[in-house]
């Protein structure tokens, strides 16, 4: 145990063995890379990982690869990394993208998923509902850039798709505008998200979304937390609250 010496206080001998052998199954290696090392380096050791997509340069901004990672398999890449960390570690890994056809024998069987999968089909709605259906909790995580953003799917409550009447297109948008609708509600507004949202949206679509690193590390952490309170039974906010962390200035 002297590999989570560090952690004590934060966290007993009870629940750091607890967590050692806790499932969780990441579906996609993109902002999952990250979240993967904060589990890993925290004590999670039991870590599906699935992808089938390669690293390119422009994931390097802010996924957990090296320049010499370009052209492999996100999965492999990944592996490679978190064994490196803690050679012990039970890693699995599926290099395949998820769809229909396998996306229950994925999802079986776990403890927690985190669903950070692109948004350019039905499947990230078909991977909560087979959670829902396997009683497993879902983190959903997004990149707002000087932000980090997780919700947290519960098999009983509201699901993500409840808004959106199944339209799965430019919804990680539509999550982002809810979000700073909600702080405007509040008197609370993110006038800094509102701009970044417009900016994009002026692009006609023609790219994908601007995420930082920054927002991927502070998603890690928050994901990690949540897993842990999840795992050793702690209280934790359901959708359609949320977890937000941010370091840019919201006065004027």
């Amino acid at each position: 145990m002297d590999r989570y010496s560090r952690n004590r206080i934060y966290v007993s001998d009870k629940e750091q063995l607890r967590i050692k052998d806790f499932k969780i199954v990441l579906g996609g290696a993109g902002i999952g890379s990250i979240i993967a090392e904060c589990l890993l380096r925290f004590g999670f050791e039991t870590l599906t990982i699935v992808d089938g997509d390669i690293v390119e340069e422009s994931n390097l901004n802010r996924q957990n690869y090296t320049y010499n990672d370009i052209g492999v398999s996100k999965v492999k890449a990944l592996k490679k990394r978190l064994m490196e960390i803690n050679p012990d570690a039970n890693i699995n890994t599926i290099e395949s993208f998820i769809d229909h056809d396998n996306v229950e024998e994925i999802v079986k069987g776990h403890e927690i998923a985190i669903n950070a999968l692109d948004f350019k089909s039905d499947i990230p709605f078909v991977f909560d509902e087979w959670c829902r259906k396997y009683n497993i909790p879902v983190l959903h995580p997004y990149n707002i850039g000087w932000a980090g953003l997780v919700f947290v799917v519960t098999p009983t409550g509201i699901q993500l798709k409840d808004i959106c009447e199944d339209d799965y297109r430019g919804f990680e948008v539509k999550m982002i505008k809810h979000i700073f609708n909600y702080y405007k509600f509040w008197g609370e507004p993110k006038p800094w998200i509102e701009q970044v949202v417009a900016t994009y949206e002026n692009e006609n679509g023609l790219q994908s979304p601007p995420q930082l690193a920054v927002a991927s590390w502070l998603i890690g952490g928050i994901a990690t937390h949540l897993c842990y309170k999840i795992a050793v039974g702690e209280k934790f906010l359901r959708y359609p609250k949320f977890y937000m962390d941010t370091i840019k200035e919201d006065h004027q």
